[in-house]
């Protein structure tokens, strides 16, 4: 496995442990700061303004089909700094307001609650989310983490306009970053303590291809797995189908190839780089959060990155 070096630019610091990275046409990235409870657009100069505050710990962040940004919402955890004050997650978790889908108005600020629970089951920890071409999304709910005790969970279909919910995959070893590929017919999941990533064969929207596993979901195959202490947060895909990784511990950017022959490592300057997104002219800019010192950094990427749906550019 190879690694490289870049150049690397800061756009803003200061931020909350962000995460969750939109980025707009108009150069613009909304993000969210999982610490503040709040939900933060960023100009290309580096001024901050508040689009909402939904409290909870706000986590993966998406545009929907109607012009609305979609909430992977945690609930909360705990947050402590360390001696060069950088961010860490408390495992000892005390406060927590429920895991929670919310789709919010980026013009004013209300936020509706889509969903809380799947199958009388409640949400734990949602973390990342994709939508398709269909107008559904997959979502991750990595659960929470107590002092001797976490959360099993899985990954999640839903509808955009709250009528319905599935779970897909169960379980998984805290999922959280989850992506498609460019032609849609591959769910891409990884898993944070693991340093896994596997792709699932989809056969409809919402639909991995049927298996024979006992366990659902269970016949998804190997992309990447990771030595040493590194684990995996939210990814991102490029147009050549790079599963493009957020990787914690060592902090880098982990990018794999779909059949994930071609791995290399791109180092970040944070330990916590928890997530990765594309815009700029041509996509060929890479927007990276660097959580534990709080700030949006951005890279000339190689490569265009895969254009989410619904941003239009």
């Amino acid at each position: 496995m190879e690694a490289e070096n870049i150049d690397l630019e800061i756009v803003t610091d200061g931020l909350a442990f962000p995460e969750g990275p939109v980025a707009l046409p108009n150069g613009d990235v909304i993000l969210v700061e999982i610490e503040a409870g709040r939900i933060t657009r960023v100009s290309p100069d580096g001024t901050k303004t508040t689009v909402a505050e939904p409290g909870g710990g706000p986590n993966g962040l998406a545009m929907g089909p109607d012009g609305m940004l979609f909430l992977c919402n945690n609930g909360g955890l705990n947050f402590g700094r360390d001696a060069d004050g950088h961010y860490f997650v408390d495992a000892a978790l005390k406060r927590n307001s429920g895991g929670s889908i919310q789709k919010i108005d980026p013009e004013t600020g209300s936020v509706e609650t889509l969903y809380t629970e799947c199958d009388g089951r409640p949400l734990c920890g949602p973390n990342d989310l994709i939508f398709d071409d269909a107008g559904g999304f997959w979502f991750t709910d990595c659960g929470l983490s107590y002092e001797r005790v976490k959360d099993v969970t899985g990954v999640f279909y839903a509808k955009a306009d709250g009528s319905e919910i599935r779970e897909c995959i169960f379980p998984m070893d805290r999922p959280n970053g989850i992506g498609l590929s460019p032609d849609g017919t591959e769910l891409y999941v990884a898993e944070t303590h693991a340093g896994r990533a596997w792709a699932y064969e989809l056969e409809a929207p919402g639909v991995i291809k049927s298996d024979t596993h006992p366990i659902k979901g269970k016949d998804g195959r190997l992309v990447v797995g990771l030595p040493g202490y590194q684990g995996f947060d939210s990814l991102g895909m490029d147009s050549e189908g790079n599963v493009c990784i957020a990787t914690l511990f060592e902090g880098s950017i982990t990018v794999a190839s779909p059949d994930g022959k071609n791995i290399r490592q791109i180092p970040m300057p944070d330990s916590h780089t928890t997530n990765i997104c594309f815009g700029g002219e041509d996509l060929r800019t890479a927007y990276i959060t660097l959580s534990a010192t709080g700030k949006l950094a951005k890279m000339t990427w190689h490569c265009p990155g895969m254009p989410l749906r619904y941003l239009n550019y």
